[in-house]
C-alpha cells in the first residue's frame, strides 16, 4: 500500500485499487479476449461478483508501482500492438488517477482465444442437450 502523508492526514492507496484501475484500462484495448485470473478471480466469478482486477497484480513501494497484467488475446490480433497499447493505457490511467509513478507494466500472454473453437463447443453442447428422437 502507498501511504502519502499530508499536513491534515494521510492517503493510502491499496494495491487492489491500482489493480482495478489497471483492469479497467485494459478492458478498453481491442484484441484482448479476457483477463486471465488465478483461483481468487475464478471464485469471485462463481459467486457472481465481477472482478475488474482479475489478471492484474500490482506492487507498490515508495510511491512507485510495478504492474503485471495477464491476458488472453483473440486469434489473429497483433500481440505486439496489443501489448504496447495495454502498457500505455494502464500506465496513463494509474499515474493520472493515483499520482503514483508506474515503473513497469509487464504483459503476460496466457492464452489465445479461437472463436471457431468456441462456436464448435456451443454447437456440441446444444446437440448433447437436445433429446434424441
Amino acid at each position: 500500500m502507498e501511504n502519502t502523508n499530508m499536513e491534515i492526514g494521510s492517503v493510502v492507496i491499496s494495491e487492489e485499487v491500482v489493480g482495478v484501475i489497471a483492469g479497467a484500462a485494459a478492458s478498453e484495448v481491442k484484441g484482448i479476449y479476457s483477463m486471465s485470473g488465478g483461483i481468487a478471480g475464478g471464485i469471485a466469478e462463481i459467486l457472481g461478483k465481477k472482478n475488474v482486477s482479475k489478471g492484474v497484480k500490482a506492487d507498490i513501494e515508495d510511491g512507485k508501482a510495478a504492474i503485471d497484467v495477464h491476458i488472453t488475446v483473440c486469434y489473429g490480433a497483433k500481440i505486439a500492438d496489443i501489448s504496447t497499447e495495454l502498457q500505455q493505457k494502464v500506465k496513463k490511467a494509474v499515474e493520472s488517477m493515483t499520482g503514483l509513478e508506474v515503473l513497469s507494466v509487464n504483459v503476460y500472454i496466457d492464452g489465445v482465444y479461437f472463436e471457431k473453437e468456441a462456436k464448435l463447443k456451443k454447437e456440441k453442447a446444444k446437440e448433447e442437450e437436445a433429446p434424441e428422437a
